[in-house]
Parts: structure tokens; C-alpha cells; sequence
């Protein structure tokens, strides 16, 4: 099978989400420009799917949405940019764990199995 000659891939400008395995945000800070998957074939002979398209292995960071947007522009790449969620903090005090008028939230389970 030959390779087809490459198309235009679209690319997706974004700043990545924090894992769930991390606690900090140190990696979610810069953003992120990578190209939309193109579609995969079977190979004839050993049935393994394959892409003769490597662009989607490229994640290049930039410091600023700017300046990946300008990037995309300079090198003629048709991109989306997908603009990031704020997180929405939810301010907690250790010490309203032992406030005098707290509904304990562990005896209300054994409270209506009883009733």
C-alpha cells in the first residue's frame, strides 16, 4: 500500500486539565498545540493498524495562547482552540470539622436504618 500525500490536519490549541494523580497544577500552565488524529488503516499483511501520518505525535508547548495561535498562522496549520475551565475553589476550614452546631454526617447513615 502507498502512502497518501498528506492533507491539511487540523490542530487543537488547549491548556492541559490537572490529572487526577496529581495534587499541583505546575504542568497545566503552558499550552499545548496537537494535530487531530488522521484516520488508520489495517495493514494487508499482518492485520496491524497503522498511520503514515506523524504529525499526531507532536505536542509543542508554547508560554501563551497568543503565541501558539500565531505559530499555527505562521505555518499556515488550520486550528480550534479549545479555552480552558476555571476551577471554582471551595474554601475549607479543618477547624469547622469539630464546630459545636456540625451535623455528623457518619451517624445519619445508622439513624434511618434504625428508624
Amino acid at each position: 500500500m502507498t502512502a497518501k500525500p498528506l492533507t491539511a490536519a487540523k490542530a487543537r490549541i488547549y491548556r492541559p486539565a490537572k490529572t487526577a494523580m496529581q495534587s499541583g497544577r505546575a504542568k497545566t500552565r503552558v499550552w499545548l498545540l496537537e494535530y487531530e488524529p488522521a484516520p488508520k488503516f489495517a495493514d494487508p499483511l499482518m492485520g496491524w493498524t497503522g498511520n503514515a501520518d506523524t504529525r499526531q505525535q507532536l505536542r509543542i508547548k508554547f508560554s501563551t495562547q497568543q503565541a501558539a495561535e500565531e505559530y499555527a498562522k505562521l505555518n499556515g496549520i488550520p486550528y480550534e482552540v479549545e479555552l480552558p475551565h476555571n476551577r471554582e475553589l471551595q474554601r475549607k476550614s479543618y477547624a469547622d470539622n469539630f464546630a459545636f452546631d456540625r451535623v455528623p454526617t457518619h451517624n445519619l447513615a445508622k439513624a434511618d436504618s434504625q428508624s
